[in-house]
């Protein structure tokens, strides 16, 4: 059967612009490989002209170098119109992947939009109130707790400087008082100089009498 009818080949891939852009600069590339070989021959005729005298040999050679003129500008014309048509394709390839770009992000949007609606779908907004509500009661229990506290233990809010002076001048003669106390340490208290206990034989003995029995 397949001799009969054959078989069919492997399709072919679609055409793209991609594919048609590389075909199409392809054609290019053979044809500036063209015009610099007729560059070449041209610079060859003009050398050649240059040293030549008028004459029937020097106007056969320039028809020559005409005709060659003539072709590298046929060429020239061709590569122009290939290389107008790469441009408007590769203007229809940005469009079109722009297009693809567009229409990528607007289905990322539709995803995230879809799955929003979702997730917000799950949320209790009732709950999330009364939450909020025993938020605030338990704080407001907290400053009262706090309040009571600070009422118990009887705490000033404010000092004025007058009371602030008094502490400061009652601290300084207490520190005076103690200074001077350690200056007359071992003496008797001056409560103490003028009467004598009961239970004490003999009235103490002064600094100066110790001295004079010392001697």
């Amino acid at each position: 059967m397949n001799r009969l009818f054959g078989t069919t080949g492997p399709k072919q891939p679609k055409p793209t612009l991609n594919s048609a852009i590389s075909n199409i600069d392809a054609r290019i590339s053979a044809i500036d490989v063209k015009l610099a070989s007729i560059n070449a021959e041209l610079q060859g005729y003009q050398s050649k002209l240059s040293k030549m005298r008028d004459g029937p040999g020097k106007t056969a050679l320039k028809q020559k170098a005409l005709k060659v003129l003539q072709r590298r500008k046929q060429y020239e014309a061709q590569r122009d119109q290939l290389q107008s048509q790469v441009w408007n394709m590769e203007q229809a390839q940005t469009m079109q992947d722009n297009l693809k770009n567009t229409m990528a992000t607007v289905d990322a949007l539709r995803s995230t939009n879809k799955a929003l609606k979702k997730e917000y779908g799950k949320v209790d907004l009732d709950k999330i109130e009364r939450l909020q509500d025993e938020m605030a009661d338990l704080l407001d229990v907290g400053n009262e707790i706090q309040e009571t506290l600070a009422r118990s233990y009887d705490i000033p809010e404010d000092v004025d400087e007058a009371e602030l002076d008094a502490e400061l001048e009652a601290l300084g003669q207490e520190v005076e008082l103690e200074r001077e106390m350690a200056g007359t340490e071992g003496a008797l208290p001056s409560f103490l100089q003028d009467e004598v206990p009961e239970f004490v034989d003999e009235p103490p003995v002064t600094t100066g009498k110790v001295k004079e029995a010392a001697g």
